[in-house]
């Protein structure tokens, strides 16, 4: 019978909200036979490509199988574990995953791509729509087990041939099937409100705007993540948090003013967050946004251009500085490729974002087009997007790109209204010819373009960026505003940083409650910026490497303001003399 019941949309539509990923929690409760052939009965009843039906459905109820198989998931899991920045693996560790023992029952859920022979209608252009189909036929059991009050488990901490292999040898599972997934299902002592990955900060769901494209990709309902980033920062109201953290601060344990700038700091975080004390910002993740730049042409800089991709690819191996600081610091890299020249290989850790391959020389023209340097905006706003769903809670500032001093001088001082020869730096290390040489260049390009001694910067920051900027530069603006809107804090690395906190700035001025600055670096044009932005830096250790370096060194300390205001206790909770405090005689 096709014809649905009044009332069915809404069934669906409560068992669609109630399904949860059940990874511990299953009782012993025996799963009746019958229930369990109306599950698989609803998987049978999925579509699948070619009408082949790949599926096959492996039941199990062996204790000591099941057992064996919860160990070679363990094995991964631990694998898994070890492979995780600090911060991740502590969250890791307090999610059980049990269900393998647990579960009564367990459902391997196989794929035969020969299924149906070779003229399977819509398989031969696309070979993986067999195992796409029988992803539909999980979502048909999921479903089905939870509106008959089963719980089901999707475990896929295992190497699906390893695990082909041993049911190969125990049950005699065929080595040409592909196991799409094993499914742990049982009765459960009560389902959770909400997603556990979700409600213990994991993750978190994107919004359904953020998913949806009209007409063309990236035009979401109401506007492009840019516009929609940009409104969403004219919202910031940082007064009511960070009165609470002043007002705590004057009931902690500690001195007054002894925490100095780490309290500082505090009173930013809850200002953002709007509640006090501000959640922890870990985890920790480094977006070091890579781009090429034309004026590379006119010899700013004696390194050849080809050093930017093969720095990407030292970053992707794990063998750059900014490697070992988040190595320290337990925060992860990630790279997103916004404008290299040269070709990057995919690796894990990399973002494929580019919008072209290096800009135009500024000195002869704009560096970019304005819908380039929107477009590369973009881009920074949507990994932050990402980066913030997938459960980090502080974003930290890179960068990557031979040149891109030059153009970071050049916004700066189109900025702040400096001069070319007191915004300009030696970069990686120039000699006196050369600096003076990259600081003439700056002054063509931005009497070229008419951003010498202006407001025009002000009046249009986009036009400047596309004038002098860089895709990197750019995509780190749309990070800023990105976090930002998310009410997630950015911790601003170096002079690229800082230039690009310049665009960010003029396009949404509020937005620069969710930023601190990490350290100072040693090029003018750096202290310039931090000025122009009211931003003081936590560290000056004398750096100029970028990547995200001295912004990463300075994560601990964002970490340890807010720890500051959740864990150092009130006097009233420790029973301590507030005055004997005040006066040091504790």
């Amino acid at each position: 019978m096709s014809a649905l019941e009044p009332g069915d949309a809404a069934a669906l539509g409560r068992v669609l909200a109630a399904r949860r990923d059940v990874r511990t929690g299953f009782t012993a409760e025996p799963v009746d036979d019958a229930v369990l052939r109306r599950v698989l009965a609803a998987a049978h009843l999925a579509p699948s490509v070619g009408f082949s039906q790949p599926w096959d459905f492996l039941v199990l109820r062996d204790v000591a199988l099941r057992a064996e198989l919860a160990a070679l998931a363990e094995t991964q899991r631990a694998a898994f574990a070890a492979s995780l920045p600090a911060a991740r693996a502590r969250a890791f560790a307090g999610l059980k995953i049990e269900a393998i023992r647990e579960a009564p029952v367990g459902v391997v859920v196989t794929c035969d791509p020969t299924r149906g022979g070779r003229h399977v209608l819509g398989r031969a252009t696309q070979p993986r729509m067999a195992a796409h189909s029988v992803a539909g036929a999980v979502q048909n059991l999921w479903l089905a087990a939870r509106a008959e009050g089963l719980g089901v488990g999707w475990v896929s901490f295992f190497r699906e041939r390893e695990l082909a292999a041993l049911l190969g040898e125990r049950v005699g599972l065929p080595q040409h099937l592909e196991i799409v997934a094993y499914l742990c299902v049982g009765h459960v002592g009560e389902f959770a409100a909400g997603p556990e990955l979700e409600s213990a900060g994991w993750a978190r769901r994107r919004p359904l705007e953020w998913a949806v494209h009209e007409g063309t990709w990236g035009a979401h309902p109401g506007g492009d993540a840019l516009d929609d980033a940009v409104a969403a920062c004219a919202d910031i109201d940082v007064t009511e948090g960070e009165a609470a953290a002043r007002e705590r601060l004057t009931r902690m344990t500690v001195p007054p003013g002894a925490l100095g700038r780490i309290a500082d700091v505090g009173v930013r975080l809850a200002g953002l967050a709007g509640t006090c004390p501000p959640p922890v910002p870990e985890p920790a993740v480094v977006a070091v946004f890579a781009g090429d730049h034309g004026v590379h042409a006119q010899g700013v800089t004696p390194w050849p251009q080809e050093v930017t991709g093969q720095m990407v690819a030292n970053f992707l191996a794990g063998g750059a500085a900014v490697n070992a600081f988040a190595n320290q610091v337990g925060a992860e890299v990630v790279v997103v490729d916004v404008g290299v020249a040269s070709p990057v290989d995919e690796a894990p850790g990399l973002l494929p974002r580019r919008i072209r391959a290096g800009t135009a020389d500024m000195t002869a023209g704009p560096a970019m087009s304005r819908d380039e340097a929107r477009a590369a905006l973009v881009v920074g706003v949507e990994v932050a997007r990402d980066l913030v769903a997938a459960g980090n809670r502080l974003l930290v500032t890179g960068d990557m790109g031979i040149a891109n001093t030059t153009a970071s001088a050049a916004l700066v001082s189109a900025f702040t209204g400096a001069s070319p020869e007191v915004v300009t730096g030696r970069g990686t290390g120039i000699d006196d010819a050369m600096l003076a040489h990259k600081a003439a260049v700056v002054r063509t390009a931005l009497e070229r373009h008419g951003l010498l001694g202006t407001t025009a910067a002000a009046d249009d920051p986009l036009g400047a960026l596309a004038a002098v900027g860089g895709l990197e530069i750019a995509g780190i603006a749309g990070l800023l505003l990105g976090g930002a809107a998310l009410r997630t804090p950015v911790v601003v690395d170096g002079v690229v940083a800082g230039a690009a906190a310049l665009v960010a700035h003029a396009l949404a001025p509020s937005a620069s409650h969710a930023w601190l600055a990490g350290h100072r670096s040693v090029e003018p044009a750096h202290t310039l910026a931090l000025t122009h932005l009211g931003l003081e830096p936590l560290l000056d250790l004398g750096m100029r490497v970028g990547e995200g370096t001295g912004a990463l060194l300075a994560a601990p300390l964002v970490a340890a303001a807010a720890r500051a205001l959740g864990e150092v206790a009130t006097f009233d909770s420790a029973g301590v003399d507030s005055k004997a405090v005040a006066e040091g005689t504790t």
